[in-house]
């Protein structure tokens, strides 16, 4: 058998993603605040690209319609002629500088005072500095701040340092062991003892340097009640059965009346099982709604939300540079910025009609629900909008991934009104949010000292709501929607 090399011709057809599809691509998926960041990084490394200001005169200023975008129909036209030859850039435009006299008029307008109507001046009740923080200490900021105002000899000021800087988020010791923190800073363990005994005393919040939730009320009930109260012993002894609210086997166990168990049980819940939660809290991220859902009569209209995306518009500079003369090295990197200018341009103003097709189409099938609320949510699946609006399915994941749409009903993902059916003993399918809201409705009526269990939640939504779920999945719903088990549920005060 012999082998050799040889050469073959195959012609064959392949699929090959450019960098401006690519682009589109990833557009269509970011969010409204990854778009404006994007568009105002394109904006620095662009020249050719340029914001549209609101005060352009209106006979040249582009405006979109329903049809067509002549601003991105212009950039189309501008893209087209800089394949042509373009002239050349005069080295005197490219490098001309301002005069010397030009210099010192700026340098005076810079430098002269204020006027007295500026900002400043018209508000003078202004609140100061002081008043306009935003950002809030966390829980090492606010103990060393109390650590530098408590007397304390320098070994037990690193001491406390060290343990202060090994507790989590919560307020809890967990980052290391007493015995390591006093290797560290070369003292004895009894001394580390003592140390955390004066954060657990002498600092704020009080339980913060707790190794456990069983130290952590102690410390609190310490500062609370005194020593013979039976909230010592249910705390020290019982903590699992206070979770699973076993009253009678405390009461029996410490000899104590349900009256005094009670009664202790009462004054745990209102200790703090996490003193350092309110320092360990993220801000509230505001949610900004990409579109807008408005009733006119009795149609729904889909708005896009473009406050804070700069409207674009190929630079009249470079567009003029690209009219006459012949190519060189400058005159193609023009005719390339330029061409990517026109592609941004014609991308974002296409990923907002897809939006806004995606949008329509959501409203067509989910029309019950912008009328009446959750309940009558129905089953839908990104095949069906699919096929509406003629787009691949993947298109439509994109569109609908980290999008916010502000309806009548509230401000919900474009992903909350794609749900699986759930199968009705009579009639159609019901989506699973509506399933998920109506479980939530029944747990929130319900009476506490006597919660329905997962399995009466099942004869409910059969008997009274015509849905047919199985027991497990009323458990999956449940936990998704953060509600408790019913006898974790349960209150017998």
């Amino acid at each position: 058998m012999s082998m050799e090399l040889k050469q073959h011709l195959k012609m064959s057809q392949q699929l090959r993603m450019t960098p401006q599809l690519q682009q589109a691509i990833k557009l269509l998926q970011l969010s409204r605040m990854e778009l404006a960041t994007l568009v105002a990084q394109e904006m620095v490394e662009n020249p050719a690209l340029e914001e549209l200001n609101d005060g352009v005169d209106p006979k040249n200023q582009d405006t979109p319609s329903d049809e067509s975008n002549p601003i991105a129909d212009r950039a189309a036209e501008v893209a087209a002629e800089a394949a042509d030859v373009a002239p050349e850039l005069s080295a005197a435009d490219a490098t001309q500088e301002p005069s010397p006299e030009q210099w010192e008029q700026y340098l005076e307008n810079s430098s002269a005072p204020l006027p007295e109507n500026s900002y400043r001046g018209m508000n003078d009740d202004l609140p100061g500095i002081e008043a306009t923080l935003t950002r809030q200490d966390d829980l090492y900021q606010h103990l060393a701040w109390q650590l530098n105002l408590t007397h304390l000899t320098d070994d037990e000021r690193l001491m406390l340092e060290l343990i202060i800087g090994n507790l989590d988020e919560h307020g809890y010791l967990v980052g290391a062991t007493l015995a390591e923190l006093a290797a560290d800073a070369d003292c004895s363990e009894e001394f580390a003892e003592e140390c955390l005994e004066i954060l657990h005393d002498e600092f704020e919040p009080v339980g913060v340097g707790a190794r456990d939730l069983r130290e952590c009320l102690l410390i609190q009930a310490r500062q609370l009640y005194k020593e013979d109260d039976p909230v010592f012993p249910v705390i020290s002894d019982h903590i699992p059965n206070l979770e699973k609210k076993r009253y009678d086997n405390i009461a029996r166990d410490l000899g104590l009346s349900m009256d005094e168990v009670i009664a202790a049980a009462k004054k745990v819940s209102k200790m703090n099982p996490r003193p350092g939660r309110e320092f360990s809290g993220d801000p509230p991220q505001y949610i900004t709604p990409d579109i807008y859902v408005h009733k006119v009569g009795e149609e729904y209209v889909a708005m896009i939300n473009d406050d804070g995306i700069p409207k674009l518009k190929v630079s009249t500079f470079y567009r003029d540079a690209l009219s006459s003369g012949e190519m060189d090295g400058a005159k193609r990197y023009i005719q390339e910025k330029v061409k990517n200018a026109a592609w941004l341009i014609q991308s974002i103003y296409r990923r907002q009609r897809t939006i806004i097709k995606v949008t329509n189409s959501i409203i067509k099938f989910q029309r019950d629900f912008f009328d009446h609320g959750i309940s009558q949510l129905r089953p839908l699946v990104l095949r069906d909008v699919a096929d509406d609006i003629g787009m691949h399915e993947s298109t439509i994941s994109r569109v609908t991934t980290n999008k916010y749409v502000h309806t009548p009903q509230g401000i919900y993902e474009l992903k909350f009104f794609f749900n699986s059916s759930i199968s009705k003993v009579h009639g159609a399918d019901i989506a699973s949010e509506a399933v998920k809201n109506r479980i939530k409705a029944i747990i929130d009526d319900e009476n506490p000292k006597k919660p329905f269990s997962d399995s009466r939640l099942v004869k409910i939504l059969r008997e009274e709501h015509n849905i047919d779920i199985a027991r497990r999945t009323v458990a999956k719903y449940r936990e998704m929607l953060g509600i408790l088990s019913s006898t974790k549920r349960k209150r017998l005060f």
